[in-house]
């Protein structure tokens, strides 16, 4: 794009600013952490989605057993019967923990082991009938989905990984919203989608409407996980700003504000439908990144792999400066082929 030597930095910044190196850089910077951070936002984003309604999911897939009934008067099985009732339905499990509960209307929660296999059961403390797992498997998925998101499977290493990823997608949010800005003249265009456009342009204009109508949940999300994992960052700027004052007990307006980031990083502040708006809004960040690697496979891969192909095709090809000469008949001369 060509741009009037005459501009100043400011004219060009909100004219032309395709014509800035400093933009180009930054786009170069959005790019490269796009690629290098895209899968993990997107398996953070995905599993923040399946988790807003864990109470909810906790609540239907838990086991909550119906004792039998009985009266004052009937007899409550030994810690030995429970025994030998769990043995007699998993024979080829040892049984290493009873859990009796001080009130009978409470199952007794029977921990089996055989190796290094493990099974824990909810059996009944009148009849000993087994009342299935303690832990339903859908129970363990949504704990494994939480675990997934919080610290990617790796207690407090990955806790502390999670908060770094947080960083890149706040460089992320930022770098996007610079190379977001098209000029004063074409802004308005950058708000939607041109459907009837090739897809390259539809996939851009896809790419670009979302970033800007999303910015500020993104960024909410990429803040505010950064506050859960490094909280005491922002507990220090809240003390700097409002000092505490001896003997006050009234929350800071920071302390509010920090009470807030976090309950809209989760989005459990109100009823139902913001849960369900919170949890379809995580699918925003694995869209970015999958119209963005579309960019990228357009304007890096595929040149790049174009290039290869052509270079390895030359290399296989018998060199086409290299002459032959024959004979002419009659003559001593050699013609050129």
């Amino acid at each position: 794009m060509l741009y009037d030597p005459g501009m100043t930095f400011r004219e060009r910044v909100l004219r032309q600013p395709q014509t800035l190196w400093i933009r180009k850089a930054v786009f170069q910077i959005h790019l490269w952490t796009g690629v290098g951070v895209g899968l993990y936002i997107v398996v953070i984003s995905l599993t923040g989605s399946a988790v807003v309604f864990r109470r909810e999911l906790m609540r239907t897939f838990a086991n909550r057993p119906q004792i039998s009934k009985h009266d004052l008067s009937t007899y409550r099985l030994s810690e030995d019967e429970l025994r030998t009732a769990a043995q007699r339905a998993y024979p080829d499990y040892r049984v290493a923990k009873v859990w009796r509960g001080r009130n009978g209307n409470v199952a007794v929660d029977i921990w089996m082991e055989r190796g290094k296999a493990e099974k824990k059961h909810l059996f009944d403390p009148y009849t000993g009938m087994d009342l299935g797992e303690t832990i339903p498997p859908g129970v363990r998925t949504i704990d494994w989905l939480v675990s997934l998101h919080d610290d990617l499977l790796g207690g407090f290493t990955g806790r502390f990984v999670n908060g770094i990823g947080a960083v890149f997608l706040v460089i992320l949010c930022v770098t996007g919203a610079i190379v977001w800005w098209p000029g004063t003249k074409t802004w308005r265009r950058s708000l939607s989608v041109q459907w009837n456009a090739g897809w390259k342009r539809m996939n851009w204009d896809l790419h670009s409407a979302i970033g800007f109508w999303a910015f500020a949940l993104v960024f909410m999300w990429a803040v505010s996980g950064i506050y859960l994992v490094f909280p005491h960052p922002f507990g220090t700027l809240v003390d700097f700003f409002e000092p505490l004052e001896p003997g006050s007990l009234a929350p800071r307006h920071g302390d509010i504000a920090l009470e807030w980031l976090a309950k809209l990083h989760f989005g459990r502040f109100a009823g139902v439908k913001t849960k369900a708006l919170w949890a379809f809004m995580g699918l925003i960040p694995p869209a970015l990144f999958l119209t963005g690697a579309l960019m990228w496979w357009n304007r890096v891969l595929r040149p790049a792999k174009s290039t290869l192909r052509r270079t390895s095709s030359v290399r296989l090809r018998p060199d086409a400066t290299k002459t032959s000469v024959r004979k002419k008949p009659g003559t001593a001369e050699g013609v050129l082929q």
